[in-house]
């Protein structure tokens, strides 16, 4: 017979803030999803930093006895609920961003995110492997942000998960904006370079893909307005000119410029038919509850398997150029705090350079190509 669980989706303003005043913050978000009845709370990526573009992440990175861990740990057992959120985790010689769920009796699961989105690659490192943890609410896929977008990782979850749990913070990349030093703005991208349709691929792509595996998602985020440096900013503004040429102009002020963009509001808990039972509604922190049923069998998927709404644009950039132009800022940010010996080039460098220059022609080819379509449009 299935069994209803309730889940707590979270949104929390993604403004920097000490790892102090977050857990604090996240803390009366788990209390009160608790005394409402929810089994389950999963807080944003990144919940206990915030989200921006920094040289301060790279002092932010935890060790798996850290405070974040711990306090996961030890707010999981106080309150009887299982909980989740992300942070910079240091491991070994490398830092990943890292789910950790936590369970009341003491036992973690952990996710290294698969795919760093664009400029998030200068902070921490890709993951390889997917996670089930094997609760006693049920087995629990677990994903972060971007990967969603992935539709060959919701295949490898398909068959072996009750629900997924997601947690994200993402930036409105299409809506970003330009803030120039003399405090003009200009638009940085084009919504019709990345997803196809009308509403965000958070709200449509994510509930497609639950209904497809026939469980229940819920998914968390971050909410305000980010307003961050541009990092590699030379290399990233010179990788936006086959679509802007405009950029071009303000190519030499470009370590001044700053981007400007909200979050996507998309707090929410989905049913296995990928109907949305609840979802957070307002800026800043907050939580809903939602009510749903997991199979008494692990369900398998039905049908075929929904495509991605982005386009191939939005994975060149996020997926290979944004990461190629930022990965010399992750080894040289962490060997200033770790030393010489951390984040040693591993075999994929190579491979990732040959994509690297691969990309480069087709970006411009793909953008002049698109440019001319839309002047004639």
């Amino acid at each position: 017979m299935p069994r209803q669980i309730r889940i707590a989706a979270t949104q929390m303003d993604a403004a920097p803030a000490s790892t102090d005043e977050r857990l604090r913050r996240a803390e009366s978000l788990v209390r009160q999803a608790a005394e409402g009845g929810a089994q389950l709370v999963v807080l944003p990526e990144l919940f206990n930093t915030g989200y921006i573009y920094d040289e301060a992440n790279y002092q932010k990175a935890e060790f798996l006895d850290g405070p974040t861990v711990s306090w996961l740990k030890r707010t999981a057992a106080q309150y009887r609920v299982h909980i989740s959120g992300t942070l910079l985790l240091v491991d070994g010689d490398h830092v990943y961003n890292s789910a950790v769920l936590a369970a009341p009796d003491g036992r973690t699961w952990r996710y290294d995110k698969l795919y760093p989105w664009g400029w998030e690659r200068a902070y921490y490192r890709d993951g390889h492997n997917i996670t089930v943890a094997d609760t006693d609410l049920g087995k629990l896929g677990m994903m972060i942000c971007w990967d969603y977008a992935h539709p060959e990782l919701w295949r490898r979850y398909a068959g072996k998960v009750d629900a997924m749990v997601v947690m994200s913070c993402p930036p409105n990349v299409p809506g970003m904006r330009l803030l120039l030093p003399d405090g003009m703005r200009q638009p940085f991208s084009d919504e019709r370079d990345f997803f196809d349709g009308s509403d965000s691929p958070f709200g449509a792509d994510m509930n497609e893909q639950a209904e497809w595996l026939g469980v229940p998602l819920v998914n968390s985020t971050g909410a305000g307005t980010l307003i961050t440096a541009v990092p590699s900013p030379y290399l990233s503004l010179l990788g936006g000119l086959a679509r802007n040429p405009q950029l071009l102009a303000i190519l030499p002020q470009a370590p001044d410029v700053r981007l400007e963009t909200d979050f996507y509001p998309q707090a929410k808990v989905v049913d296995h038919h990928g109907q949305l039972v609840s979802r957070v509604a307002g800026d800043g922190d907050g939580f809903v509850i939602g009510e749903v049923s997991l199979a008494d069998q692990t369900p398998q998927p039905v049908g075929i398997q929904p495509p991605s709404r982005m386009k191939p644009l939005a994975y060149l950039y996020s997926d290979v150029l944004l990461p190629a132009f930022t990965m010399p800022d992750y080894r040289a940010g962490y060997r200033r705090r770790f030393g010489d010996q951390f984040a040693p080039p591993d075999p994929s460098t190579l491979r990732w350079m040959v994509i690297f220059v691969a990309a480069l022609v087709v970006g411009f080819i793909l953008g002049r190509f698109g440019s001319r379509g839309d002047s004639h449009s």
